[in-house]
């Protein structure tokens, strides 16, 4: 039970990142690269982007 709750956070916070990426003014592609990148990492992309990247990624799209 524990591990479904974690899961459906985990689902929940990937899906609110990739809407955070998606709207940010770049390239489609990138974007999209983007977006893949978190969800292929898992865990680790999340925590890399709330932590360190959510503030600098509108930069690196550009």
């Amino acid at each position: 039970m524990i591990g479904f709750i974690i899961w459906i956070v985990g689902l929940i916070l990937t899906f609110r990142a990739a809407i955070e990426i998606w709207n940010i003014n770049a390239a489609i592609e990138k974007r999209l690269i983007a977006i893949v990148l978190i969800v292929l990492t898992s865990w680790v992309g999340l925590l890399f982007y709330y932590f360190y990247g959510k503030e600098r990624m509108g930069g690196w799209l550009k």
